[in-house]
């Protein structure tokens, strides 16, 4: 299977696992969106570094050949794949555990960072 096909499919069981199976629904949050923001003009610069001096080659055959900052979109595709994933999995591990987020509620439905009274927690 080429590397097109194996990161085609890893964005889509993260988007699977985000939105049908963990329901964390992160893909449809400004602040996920904000954070990939973050993570991927990283991985530009980590993965341009890393190609454009040839520490890391592709085999031509198994990408679609099209390239940003040297590196093949399939990288892209990839990290997506990997930073949804991740978070996916760290918000439902929180919720279960009853670790307050700011990505949705806290246990028993109340807002994140809200005690039993409603008040700020803390306060």
């Amino acid at each position: 299977m080429s590397y097109t096909a194996l990161a085609v499919l890893g964005v889509g069981f993260a988007l699977v696992l985000d939105i049908a199976v963990l329901r964390t629904r992160l893909v449809t949050r400004r602040v996920f969106w904000t954070a990939y923001a973050i993570v991927l003009a990283f991985q530009l610069l980590t993965n341009g570094w890393l190609t454009g001096r040839d520490i890391v080659t592709y085999d031509e055959d198994s990408i679609l050949g099209a390239r940003l900052v040297y590196a093949p979109v399939e990288d892209l595709l990839f990290g997506f794949s990997l930073v949804l994933q991740t978070l996916s999995w760290w918000v439902w591990w929180g919720r279960r555990t009853g670790v307050r987020s700011r990505l949705g509620p806290g246990p028993a439905g109340r807002p994140p960072g809200r005690d039993g009274d409603g008040q700020p927690a803390g306060e």
